[in-house]
């Protein structure tokens, strides 16, 4: 069994109030010099062979389900074991 990871991040040009809010608390908490933007990351186990046909529908599940592409990028990828 394959498993692929789909990143969503929002776009470099979208506000990321929840990424600013992250990194407002780290700076209180002493950490210095970190900036967070804050995305979803969605693990799918993929049954059988994992072909470049596999790949091409999680991808278009991905730009249809799983990010809102307006303001969303995301990017697919195998992890490996």
């Amino acid at each position: 069994m394959s498993r692929v990871v789909v990143d969503v991040m929002p776009k470099p040009e979208i506000l990321d109030p929840q990424g600013k809010a992250i990194t407002g608390s780290l700076q209180r908490l002493g950490f210095e010099g970190l900036s967070v933007r804050q995305g979803k990351r969605f693990e799918i186990e993929v049954a059988g062979d994992l072909t470049e046909e596999r790949l091409d529908q999680i991808r278009d599940a991905a730009e249809k389900l799983l990010a809102n592409t307006v303001i969303e990028a995301f990017t697919v990828r195998v992890e490996e074991d």
